[in-house]
Protein backbone atom coordinates (compact mmCIF):
# COMPACT_ATOMS: atom_id res chain seq x y z
CA UNK A 1 0.00 0.00 0.00
CA UNK A 2 1.34 3.42 -0.98
CA UNK A 3 2.36 5.62 1.94
CA UNK A 4 1.06 9.18 1.72
CA UNK A 5 3.44 11.98 0.81
CA UNK A 6 3.58 14.98 3.14
CA UNK A 7 4.21 17.98 0.91
CA UNK A 8 5.17 21.37 2.31
CA UNK A 9 4.77 24.85 0.85
CA UNK A 10 7.19 27.70 1.62
CA UNK A 11 6.18 30.86 -0.22
CA UNK A 12 9.07 33.07 0.93
CA UNK A 13 12.10 30.90 1.78
CA UNK A 14 15.38 32.41 2.91
CA UNK A 15 19.01 31.49 3.22
CA UNK A 16 19.63 31.89 6.96
CA UNK A 17 23.11 33.22 7.78
CA UNK A 18 24.00 32.91 11.47
CA UNK A 19 27.09 34.71 12.79
CA UNK A 20 28.52 34.68 16.32
CA UNK A 21 30.85 37.39 17.60
CA UNK A 22 32.62 38.01 20.90
CA UNK A 23 31.21 41.54 20.76
CA UNK A 24 29.77 43.80 18.09
CA UNK A 25 31.65 47.06 17.46
CA UNK A 26 29.54 49.41 15.37
CA UNK A 27 31.31 51.26 12.58
CA UNK A 28 34.31 48.87 12.64
CA UNK A 29 35.35 45.63 10.98
CA UNK A 30 34.18 42.66 13.05
CA UNK A 31 35.57 39.14 12.74
CA UNK A 32 33.14 36.27 13.08
CA UNK A 33 33.98 33.52 15.55
CA UNK A 34 31.57 31.10 13.91
CA UNK A 35 29.26 31.27 10.92
CA UNK A 36 26.55 28.93 9.65
CA UNK A 37 24.33 28.88 6.58
CA UNK A 38 20.99 27.02 6.48
CA UNK A 39 18.06 26.75 4.06
CA UNK A 40 15.34 28.49 6.09
CA UNK A 41 11.56 28.57 6.04
CA UNK A 42 8.88 26.95 8.18
CA UNK A 43 7.64 24.56 5.50
CA UNK A 44 11.19 23.55 4.61
CA UNK A 45 11.93 22.90 8.30
CA UNK A 46 8.97 20.51 8.37
CA UNK A 47 10.27 18.66 5.30
CA UNK A 48 13.79 18.37 6.75
CA UNK A 49 12.49 16.76 9.96
CA UNK A 50 10.13 14.48 8.04
CA UNK A 51 13.00 13.33 5.85
CA UNK A 52 15.17 12.64 8.91
CA UNK A 53 12.35 10.54 10.37
CA UNK A 54 12.10 8.50 7.16
CA UNK A 55 8.72 9.92 6.12
CA UNK A 56 8.05 10.64 2.45
CA UNK A 57 8.04 14.39 1.83
CA UNK A 58 8.43 16.92 -0.96
CA UNK A 59 9.24 20.61 -0.53
CA UNK A 60 7.33 23.02 -2.77
CA UNK A 61 7.62 26.78 -2.91
CA UNK A 62 8.95 29.75 -4.85
CA UNK A 63 12.61 30.52 -5.59
CA UNK A 64 14.37 33.17 -7.63
CA UNK A 65 17.83 34.13 -8.92
CA UNK A 66 21.28 32.86 -8.02
CA UNK A 67 20.48 32.75 -4.31
CA UNK A 68 17.52 30.52 -5.18
CA UNK A 69 19.89 28.14 -6.96
CA UNK A 70 22.14 28.07 -3.91
CA UNK A 71 19.13 27.47 -1.69
CA UNK A 72 17.94 24.51 -3.79
CA UNK A 73 21.44 23.01 -3.76
CA UNK A 74 21.67 23.31 0.04
CA UNK A 75 18.28 21.68 0.52
CA UNK A 76 19.28 18.92 -1.88
CA UNK A 77 22.26 18.12 0.34
CA UNK A 78 19.78 17.56 3.18
CA UNK A 79 18.22 14.83 1.04
CA UNK A 80 14.86 16.58 0.72
CA UNK A 81 13.15 16.21 -2.69
CA UNK A 82 12.56 19.73 -4.09
CA UNK A 83 9.67 20.76 -6.36
CA UNK A 84 10.11 24.54 -6.37
CA UNK A 85 8.60 26.90 -8.92
CA UNK A 86 10.94 29.59 -10.27
CA UNK A 87 10.16 33.28 -10.43
CA UNK A 88 11.30 35.31 -13.43
CA UNK A 89 12.65 38.28 -11.44
CA UNK A 90 14.37 39.05 -8.15
CA UNK A 91 16.27 36.70 -5.88
CA UNK A 92 15.58 34.52 -2.87
CA UNK A 93 16.23 36.54 0.27
CA UNK A 94 19.03 36.18 2.81
CA UNK A 95 18.34 36.61 6.53
CA UNK A 96 21.26 37.36 8.85
CA UNK A 97 21.30 36.84 12.61
CA UNK A 98 24.25 38.25 14.56
CA UNK A 99 24.78 36.89 18.07
CA UNK A 100 27.10 38.92 20.27
CA UNK A 101 26.12 40.57 23.56
CA UNK A 102 22.57 40.31 22.23
CA UNK A 103 20.90 39.00 19.08
CA UNK A 104 20.38 41.23 16.06
CA UNK A 105 18.40 40.06 13.05
CA UNK A 106 18.43 41.54 9.55
CA UNK A 107 15.73 40.00 7.37
CA UNK A 108 15.87 40.48 3.62
CA UNK A 109 12.95 41.31 1.36
CA UNK A 110 11.79 38.49 -0.85
CA UNK A 111 11.05 38.77 -4.58
CA UNK A 112 7.76 40.13 -5.87
CA UNK A 113 5.24 37.30 -6.27
CA UNK A 114 2.27 37.56 -8.62
CA UNK A 115 -0.93 35.53 -8.82
CA UNK A 116 0.31 33.80 -11.96
CA UNK A 117 3.28 32.57 -9.89
CA UNK A 118 0.81 30.99 -7.46
CA UNK A 119 -0.97 29.38 -10.41
CA UNK A 120 2.29 27.78 -11.54
CA UNK A 121 2.91 26.54 -8.01
CA UNK A 122 -0.62 25.11 -7.85
CA UNK A 123 0.03 23.28 -11.13
CA UNK A 124 3.09 21.61 -9.60
CA UNK A 125 1.06 20.61 -6.55
CA UNK A 126 -1.37 18.78 -8.83
CA UNK A 127 1.16 15.92 -8.83
CA UNK A 128 -0.04 15.02 -5.31
CA UNK A 129 -2.59 12.21 -4.95
CA UNK A 130 -5.77 11.92 -2.90
CA UNK A 131 -4.89 11.18 0.73
CA UNK A 132 -1.55 13.00 0.56
CA UNK A 133 -0.92 15.79 3.07
CA UNK A 134 -0.23 19.44 2.29
CA UNK A 135 1.44 21.57 4.95
CA UNK A 136 0.85 25.32 4.57
CA UNK A 137 3.30 26.90 6.97
CA UNK A 138 4.46 30.42 7.76
CA UNK A 139 3.27 33.90 6.89
CA UNK A 140 2.60 34.92 3.31
CA UNK A 141 4.51 37.78 1.61
CA UNK A 142 2.92 41.22 1.48
CA UNK A 143 0.47 41.66 -1.34
CA UNK A 144 -0.49 37.97 -1.36
CA UNK A 145 -3.17 37.98 1.34
CA UNK A 146 -5.34 34.88 1.02
CA UNK A 147 -2.63 32.95 -0.87
CA UNK A 148 -3.13 29.73 1.09
CA UNK A 149 -6.90 29.72 0.61
CA UNK A 150 -6.32 30.40 -3.07
CA UNK A 151 -3.97 27.41 -3.41
CA UNK A 152 -6.41 25.14 -1.58
CA UNK A 153 -9.26 26.25 -3.86
CA UNK A 154 -7.13 25.32 -6.87
CA UNK A 155 -6.44 21.88 -5.35
CA UNK A 156 -9.89 21.03 -4.02
CA UNK A 157 -10.39 18.17 -6.48
CA UNK A 158 -7.09 16.59 -5.34
CA UNK A 159 -8.68 15.68 -1.96
CA UNK A 160 -5.59 16.47 0.10
CA UNK A 161 -5.38 16.54 3.89
CA UNK A 162 -4.49 20.13 4.80
CA UNK A 163 -2.28 20.97 7.79
CA UNK A 164 -1.94 24.68 8.54
CA UNK A 165 0.64 26.44 10.70
CA UNK A 166 0.02 30.09 9.98
CA UNK A 167 -1.62 32.96 11.80
CA UNK A 168 -4.32 35.63 11.75
CA UNK A 169 -6.44 36.14 8.66
CA UNK A 170 -4.51 33.51 6.68
CA UNK A 171 -5.46 30.82 9.18
CA UNK A 172 -9.03 32.02 9.65
CA UNK A 173 -9.47 32.04 5.88
CA UNK A 174 -8.41 28.40 5.69
CA UNK A 175 -10.88 27.15 8.31
CA UNK A 176 -13.78 27.11 5.85
CA UNK A 177 -11.75 24.52 3.89
CA UNK A 178 -11.99 22.24 6.95
CA UNK A 179 -8.26 21.56 7.41
CA UNK A 180 -7.30 18.22 8.89
CA UNK A 181 -4.99 19.93 11.40
CA UNK A 182 -4.07 23.41 12.58
CA UNK A 183 -1.13 24.08 14.92
CA UNK A 184 -1.24 27.44 16.65
CA UNK A 185 0.96 28.18 19.62
CA UNK A 186 -0.68 29.61 22.73
CA UNK A 187 0.03 33.24 21.81
CA UNK A 188 -1.31 32.76 18.30
CA UNK A 189 -4.42 31.09 19.71
CA UNK A 190 -5.06 34.07 21.96
CA UNK A 191 -4.62 36.51 19.07
CA UNK A 192 -6.94 34.48 16.85
CA UNK A 193 -9.72 34.39 19.42
CA UNK A 194 -9.13 37.77 21.03
CA UNK A 195 -8.91 36.49 24.61
CA UNK A 196 -6.20 35.78 27.16
CA UNK A 197 -6.03 32.07 27.99
CA UNK A 198 -5.69 31.79 31.79
CA UNK A 199 -7.47 28.50 32.48
CA UNK A 200 -9.17 25.49 30.92
CA UNK A 201 -12.42 27.41 30.37
CA UNK A 202 -10.63 30.06 28.30
CA UNK A 203 -8.89 27.36 26.29
CA UNK A 204 -12.20 25.56 25.77
CA UNK A 205 -13.78 28.76 24.44
CA UNK A 206 -10.98 29.16 21.88
CA UNK A 207 -11.17 25.56 20.71
CA UNK A 208 -14.95 25.72 20.38
CA UNK A 209 -14.69 28.80 18.21
CA UNK A 210 -12.09 27.27 15.90
CA UNK A 211 -13.97 23.99 15.65
CA UNK A 212 -17.18 25.79 14.70
CA UNK A 213 -15.27 27.73 12.06
CA UNK A 214 -14.10 24.47 10.44
CA UNK A 215 -10.92 23.19 12.11
CA UNK A 216 -10.97 19.41 12.58
CA UNK A 217 -7.99 18.61 14.82
CA UNK A 218 -6.17 21.32 16.77
CA UNK A 219 -2.64 20.98 18.16
CA UNK A 220 -1.70 23.79 20.54
CA UNK A 221 2.02 24.08 21.29
CA UNK A 222 2.86 25.69 24.62
CA UNK A 223 6.66 25.84 24.76
CA UNK A 224 8.09 24.45 27.99
CA UNK A 225 4.58 23.45 29.09
CA UNK A 226 4.29 20.90 26.29
CA UNK A 227 1.34 20.64 23.89
CA UNK A 228 -2.37 19.82 23.88
CA UNK A 229 -4.20 17.99 21.09
CA UNK A 230 -7.94 18.39 20.57
CA UNK A 231 -9.19 15.72 18.15
CA UNK A 232 -12.26 15.90 15.94
CA UNK A 233 -13.65 12.91 17.87
CA UNK A 234 -13.64 14.81 21.17
CA UNK A 235 -10.47 13.42 22.74
CA UNK A 236 -8.05 15.78 24.49
CA UNK A 237 -4.45 14.65 24.95
CA UNK A 238 -1.72 16.53 26.78
CA UNK A 239 2.02 16.04 26.25
CA UNK A 240 3.84 17.34 29.30
CA UNK A 241 6.92 19.49 28.89
CA UNK A 242 10.35 17.95 29.42
CA UNK A 243 13.03 19.64 31.54
CA UNK A 244 16.35 20.36 29.90
CA UNK A 245 18.62 23.08 28.60
CA UNK A 246 16.97 25.03 25.81
CA UNK A 247 19.56 25.97 23.18
CA UNK A 248 17.30 27.11 20.39
CA UNK A 249 13.55 27.59 19.96
CA UNK A 250 13.68 28.39 16.24
CA UNK A 251 12.14 25.50 14.33
CA UNK A 252 10.80 23.75 17.45
CA UNK A 253 7.18 24.29 16.42
CA UNK A 254 7.94 23.15 12.86
CA UNK A 255 9.64 20.06 14.28
CA UNK A 256 6.61 19.30 16.45
CA UNK A 257 4.30 19.53 13.44
CA UNK A 258 6.60 17.30 11.38
CA UNK A 259 6.91 14.70 14.14
CA UNK A 260 3.16 14.70 14.71
CA UNK A 261 2.38 14.11 11.02
CA UNK A 262 5.11 11.46 10.75
CA UNK A 263 3.66 9.64 13.75
CA UNK A 264 0.08 9.96 12.54
CA UNK A 265 0.69 8.74 8.98
CA UNK A 266 2.73 5.79 10.29
CA UNK A 267 0.21 4.47 12.85
CA UNK A 268 -2.99 6.57 12.76
CA UNK A 269 -2.87 6.72 16.53
CA UNK A 270 -3.34 10.10 18.21
CA UNK A 271 -1.22 9.27 21.26
CA UNK A 272 1.70 7.97 19.21
CA UNK A 273 1.47 10.99 16.91
CA UNK A 274 1.56 13.41 19.83
CA UNK A 275 4.47 11.53 21.42
CA UNK A 276 6.52 11.80 18.23
CA UNK A 277 5.55 15.44 17.76
CA UNK A 278 6.49 16.38 21.33
CA UNK A 279 9.78 14.49 21.05
CA UNK A 280 10.72 16.21 17.79
CA UNK A 281 9.84 19.68 19.08
CA UNK A 282 11.76 19.15 22.31
CA UNK A 283 14.80 17.66 20.57
CA UNK A 284 15.08 20.72 18.34
CA UNK A 285 14.72 23.05 21.34
CA UNK A 286 17.60 21.20 23.02
CA UNK A 287 19.83 21.28 19.91
CA UNK A 288 21.59 23.86 17.78
CA UNK A 289 19.58 23.85 14.57
CA UNK A 290 16.99 21.25 13.68
CA UNK A 291 17.11 17.96 15.56
CA UNK A 292 18.60 14.83 14.04
CA UNK A 293 16.68 11.56 14.10
CA UNK A 294 18.91 10.17 16.88
CA UNK A 295 18.14 13.19 19.06
CA UNK A 296 14.40 12.71 18.56
CA UNK A 297 14.63 9.02 19.40
CA UNK A 298 16.65 9.83 22.54
CA UNK A 299 13.96 12.23 23.80
CA UNK A 300 10.91 10.13 23.03
CA UNK A 301 11.09 7.78 26.07
CA UNK A 302 10.79 10.85 28.31
CA UNK A 303 7.57 12.09 26.68
CA UNK A 304 4.45 11.61 28.80
CA UNK A 305 1.04 11.88 27.12
CA UNK A 306 -2.10 11.99 29.29
CA UNK A 307 -5.78 11.86 28.38
CA UNK A 308 -7.25 15.12 29.68
CA UNK A 309 -10.69 14.85 28.09
CA UNK A 310 -12.32 15.00 31.54
CA UNK A 311 -10.95 18.53 32.00
CA UNK A 312 -13.00 19.78 29.05
CA UNK A 313 -16.54 18.47 29.52
CA UNK A 314 -19.03 19.49 26.85
CA UNK A 315 -16.29 20.78 24.53
CA UNK A 316 -17.91 19.41 21.38
CA UNK A 317 -21.56 19.79 22.27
Amino acid sequence: MRQPVIATVTLNPAIDHLVTLAGLREGEINRAEEAYVFPGGKGVNVSIILNRLGTATEAFGLLAGDTGKAYEAMLGRYGVPCRFSWLEHGFTRINTKVTADSETEINGNGPVIRMEDLDRLAAKLQSLRPGDYLVLSGNVPKGLEGAYSYLVSKLRSAKLCIAADTTGKELMGLLSCRPFLIKPNLKELEELCGISVRNAEDLKACIRRLRRAGAENILVSMGAEGAVLFTAGGQVLKADGISGTVCNTVGAGDSMLAGFLAGWTAEHNWQKALETGAAAGTATAFAFGLAEADGIRAVRPFVTVRDCSFEFPGLFE
